[in-house]
Formats: structure tokens, sequence, C-alpha cells
């Protein structure tokens, strides 16, 4: 038998840098993204040999270990190994050795939360060859606490919650770890309007965020206040974005990003460059109405709203800066995991 999942990979639409601590567990959190149909996949194939081996094909890495109750966390693929010492503490040990055979189809520091993404679809996989009983939020929390505590990497929590449960979301984070997820129900002409106007624009360059998350939980912890009122007026953005696409006021999201591309510069340096604002400006000139950069900032993904059809304005004028436009849908479903 294999053990197979995928987890769709995100975009923030609007609130980015909110979920990250200590920001929302003093002041509350709020982000509205919406996820694409760009995947972390994750298969597991039980063998007869009492070996362990992760195979990351999208990064050709692959390391073996013997069948152990805790495997090391030695830089080599630690996030399948985070979740393989998380399963084998909870549930017991596992019934044979195995193959975890991994893909992405977005680099890490790309700024759709890759990274989250890909430890759901394990987790996924490790939950249907075992039969785990767990539900969407504890999927996603389960994700978060080894990403984020046992690994000890920097971040927020909408990437672990959107990749679970999919779809259009605005999601809210308090203290205590507490995230209350609320689908959005967009009505079909409104997401089209906005999948056809709004372009996904890779810079070619992937940047480490937890540098940039790090900096910017020092602001809040420092008492900021240009880096706390910056968040404050992202926050404030999820709200503005969560009505516009509800009553399709599409004419008004190019403005929304806008705003929150303006703020979120202010919360921690790195998030911009001088490339990324030449970039941002060419888009505007061009036709765009508004943009951000996806994910922490400094790299990896840019979007922009184009209305009309001045897309492929915004296109030629791009093509300049050498990075690549990426298709995409929206998709409603979050982790999938079946048997084969």
């Amino acid at each position: 038998m294999i053990y197979r999942s995928k987890a769709p990979l995100r975009i923030g639409l609007a609130g980015g840098g909110t979920d990250v601590s200590p920001y929302c567990d003093i002041y509350g959190g709020a982000i509205l993204n919406a996820t694409i149909s760009h995947y972390a996949y994750a298969t597991i194939e039980p063998l007869t040999e009492q070996e362990i081996v992760f195979d990351a094909k999208d990064r050709s890495e692959q390391v073996t270990y013997p069948v152990s109750d805790t495997l090391p966390i030695d830089g080599k693929l630690d996030l399948a190994t985070g979740v393989y010492n998380r399963i084998v503490r909870e549930y017991g040990r596992m019934p044979s050795g195995f193959r975890l055979t991994t893909f992405v189809d977005a680099p890490a520091g790309s700024g759709l939360g890759s990274s989250s993404t890909l430890m759901v679809a394990i987790i996924g996989a490790f939950a249907e060859w075992l039969k785990l009983p767990l539900g969407e939020y504890d999927v996603a929390h389960m994700s978060y606490e080894i990403e984020r505590v046992e690994l000890a990497m920097a971040g927020g929590k909408q990437d672990q919650y959107a990749a679970t449960f999919g779809g259009v979301n605005y999601m809210e984070f308090y203290d205590d770890n507490k995230v209350i997820v609320n689908p959005l129900r967009i009505k079909p002409q409104y997401l089209n309007e906005l999948e056809n106007n709004l372009l996904l624009y890779f810079t070619t360059t992937s940047r480490l965020s937890s540098t940039i998350i790090e900096a910017q939980s020092k602001n809040v912890v420092e008492k900021n206040q240009q880096s706390i009122d910056a968040m404050h007026h992202l926050k404030e953005q999820a709200l503005m974005m969560k009505e516009a696409m509800l009553k399709g006021k599409v004419h008004e999201i190019g403005s929304i990003l806008d705003f929150g591309f303006r703020y979120k510069k202010q919360m921690a340096q790195g998030i911009s460059n001088s490339t990324m604002d030449e970039i941002y400006e060419a888009a505007l000139k061009a036709g765009a109405t508004g943009g951000k950069i996806s994910g922490a900032g400094g790299g990896g993904f840019m979007m922009f709203y184009c209305p009309g059809t001045s897309r492929h304005a915004v296109q030629t004028a791009l093509k300049n800066f050498g990075g690549d436009f990426k298709p995409y849908q929206f998709t409603e479903r979050g982790l999938f995991t079946w048997t084969i």
C-alpha cells in the first residue's frame, strides 16, 4: 500500500505579519488568505527493511536512518524528522521502516508558505498511514508546534491553518495559541474577477524569512511604536479586504493592497528593497492599482492587482526585471489524503 497527501500553498491577501508572536498574543491578529493550485506532496511507502528514508525530490536531498524512537535534528530535512519524532512520541513506534517522498511546487523562501504547507502534508501522510484521529485544527496546531516550537523556526501561524483548511479564510489569532478560522463564502464572480486580475510574480530570488520575522518580533518586544502601529494598520487591512471580497467591491482591492504594502515595509527592515520597490512602481505605472510582497518579504513572490485589461501591460513592463509569472487558480479544498 502507498499512502499519499497533498496540501495547497497560499497567498496572503491582507493582514500579513499580525499572526506572529508576540504581536498576536498582545493585540490579537487578523489575516485574510486564499489557497491556490500549487501544492506540497508527501508519499509514504512502508519498507521491509528496518530503515527510514526521507527523499525530498524538489531539493534533490535524501537521508537514511535506522529505525529509532528519535531521529537527530541535524539540518538534513528537519521538517520530516520533526514530524517523525512527534508522531512516535505521541502514538508509538512505526509498524515498519518506510520511505517518505516529498515535493513542493514552490521553492522554500518564496513567500507562499511552502515550508509549513509541506509540514501539513507530511503529517497528513502519517495520519493516513497510521489512521490517526486528527481533525483540521489538530493537524494545523501540531504543524505549528513542531515547526515553531520544537524546531524553533521563526514564523507565524497562518500557513499551517491555510494549508489544512483550504479556501478563502479570514483568520483570527489570539494569545495561548488560540486560532479561529472563518471560511468566507465569496460569490464565484467576485473570486473569478480577483483571480483574473491578480498576477503572481516570482522575483526569482528567495530569502530566509526567519531573519525578517525575528526583527519584526523584536520590534514588538522593544515597543517600537512605528512597527506596532504598522501592524495595527495591517490588521485593519484584513477587515477592509474581507468586506471588499464579500460585498464584491473588487475595484477597491488594488488600493487595499497598496495600503498594506506601504505599512508592511514599516514593520521591520528587509521586508522590501530597492529592486522590489522598483518592480512595484513599474507595475503601478503600467496600470496596476496595488500589490504586495508575499510572505515575510525580502524576495520571493510579489502580486499585483491589475483591473480591466491592464494585466497585459503589467506583464510586459515586468519582463525587464527577469522574473516569472506563475499561473494559478484559487482552490476550495485543503489537506487531502488517500491510500493506493
